[in-house]
């Protein structure tokens, strides 16, 4: 980018006119399209802008400011990044050698083929926007914490540690994989785990729209059940619970919840099932009226806002390296 190699010969020149080093507190603004290069900083996006990168390197951090877009593709990220509000991630088949944070009010997430570090999402607060994390196979070498917005795992995404939410839209997995614990907390909209396996124990607790785990509970499609390594705790529930297809190595417990929850004869469930459960019957019937909650998904939502970021950083510019 012609931004990039502006900064690169204001390195240049303050290096010798001043004798700092080149590598002292130094960042690299990008504001357009870029290709296969090092960025030897710090990166940032300024606020408003879009930067779309393939295959690019940066030894630093990155910063995408408010209302801003990030798009890197193949690329690789040595630290770690932040968004801020308004601002939105697009990373492909790229690796983030650090943290990724959303700040309240940020747009979004959308991590696809890629790996980081630990994953956060700050609670939405006084923000107008309320975000998401999409992540289709992808790697998360930390653990993940979402406190607001749509999180979905999907396509073979794996996390070292754990998963924890708390007042997010909605908690999903969808043949993913959880090393450690998973904990799903007042989501509005509840949470579906489908063809997904979880190492550590698991709880759910005072989610609104209802907890599905397996196929036929009324939330989302599942083509299969889960496996869960550990105790399962489902309590303090509207909008229906439904086990099916499940294998869980430890005890199941269904307290307070209301409708009290469905656990279906398929189920494999080693501990046996403690607290209130519902006739089948009564249970999908309930399930199935508190369906169709997630049309406002957070991958056309993604969709959205990496075109209208791509064709921005195309307006601004090609590289000029």
């Amino acid at each position: 980018m012609r931004h990039i190699a502006a900064t690169f010969s204001a390195i240049v020149l303050t290096t010798a006119l001043t004798g700092v080093p080149a590598g002292a507190a130094l960042v690299t603004h990008c504001i357009g399209t870029g290709g296969a290069v090092t960025v030897p900083n710090d990166l940032l996006v300024p606020a408003g802008e879009s930067c779309d990168l393939t295959g690019t390197v940066i030894t630093g951090n990155v910063s995408v400011a408010a209302g801003a877009n990030l798009v890197i593709d193949g690329g690789r990220v040595d630290g770690e990044i932040r968004v801020a509000a308004d601002g939105y991630l697009d990373a492909s088949a790229s690796t983030v050698g650090g943290a990724v944070i959303l700040a309240a009010g940020g747009y979004g997430l959308y991590l696809k083929d890629a790996s980081t570090g630990s994953i956060t999402v700050r609670p939405k607060g006084s923000a107008t926007i309320d975000g998401f994390l999409f992540a289709e196979n992808t790697t998360v070498t930390g653990s993940v914490n979402a406190q607001a917005g749509e999180v979905r795992l999907d396509k073979g995404s794996e996390v070292s540690g754990g998963l924890s939410t708390n007042g997010t839209h909605y908690t999903d997995l969808h043949d993913s994989f959880v090393d450690g614990v998973l904990s799903v907390l007042n989501s509005s909209t509840g949470s579906v785990v489908c063809g997904s396996a979880v190492r550590g124990r698991s709880t759910f607790a005072g989610n609104l729209g209802g907890v599905q785990l397996g196929p036929n509970g009324g939330l989302d499609g599942c083509a299969s059940g889960g496996y869960f390594g550990r105790d399962v705790s489902i309590t303090n529930t509207t909008g229906g619970v439904n086990v099916d297809d499940t294998i869980i190595d430890g005890a199941l417990t269904v307290n307070s919840n209301s409708p009290a929850a469905r656990i279906a004869a398929n189920n494999r469930i080693r501990g046996g099932v403690i607290g209130e459960q519902a006739t089948a019957g009564l249970a999908q019937r309930r399930a199935a009226a508190a369906g169709a909650v997630r049309d406002d998904s957070a991958g056309d939502r993604a969709g959205e806002r990496r075109s209208d970021a791509v064709e921005e950083a195309a307006a601004a510019g090609a590289a000029d390296l």
